[in-house]
């Protein structure tokens, strides 16, 4: 895989693309999941936990995963970003999100994947800030994503 300096800005935004790269790994998204979510954050919304209800009354069939849960998951959905890797900061930041849209849901029992692509990197003083868009969509639902996210990364130099 090929490795770009976190500085080199110009060979960053030569990996700008206007399509998103290949999926990542599949992961499913349990029941038990999302019941452990809605104890953890106190959501504990009928359309997500009680799934005979869910059954009779949701439009989806059934319950279905809380978007935050799905955005939670990123860290273990690998998005197939092959074609370049990041290397020689000190640290990596979360430095926000500058979009973040739930457009379908995610059913209880599913598997979902991910694929992103790098849309900015520019140079700041307090080191490079690269923006990249991940789509998470349902396994099989591949025309219409259950989460679109514009995630903000800021690279730090390394500490001397």
């Amino acid at each position: 895989m090929r490795e770009i300096r976190f500085d080199d800005i110009e060979a960053l935004r030569a990996e700008i693309r206007d399509d998103f790269g290949p999926w990542g790994a599949e992961f499913e998204v349990t029941q038990e999941m999302i019941h452990q979510f809605a104890e953890l954050t106190g959501d504990r919304q009928w359309i997500h936990v009680d799934v005979e209800r869910a059954r009779r009354e949701s439009p989806f069939g059934g319950p279905i995963a809380h978007g935050f849960l799905t955005l939670s998951l990123l860290p273990a959905l690998p998005s197939g970003r092959a074609r370049f890797r990041i290397s020689g900061y000190g640290n990596a930041t979360n430095y926000g999100s500058d979009k973040l849209r739930f457009v379908s849901p995610v059913p209880a029992g599913s598997k979902i994947h991910a694929r992103s692509r790098l849309v900015a990197a520019e140079a700041t003083p307090k080191g490079t800030r690269v923006t990249t868009e991940i789509a998470v969509h349902v396994v099989g639902n591949d025309e219409r994503p259950a989460l679109v996210y514009s995630m903000i990364i800021l690279y730090h130099p390394p500490r001397s």
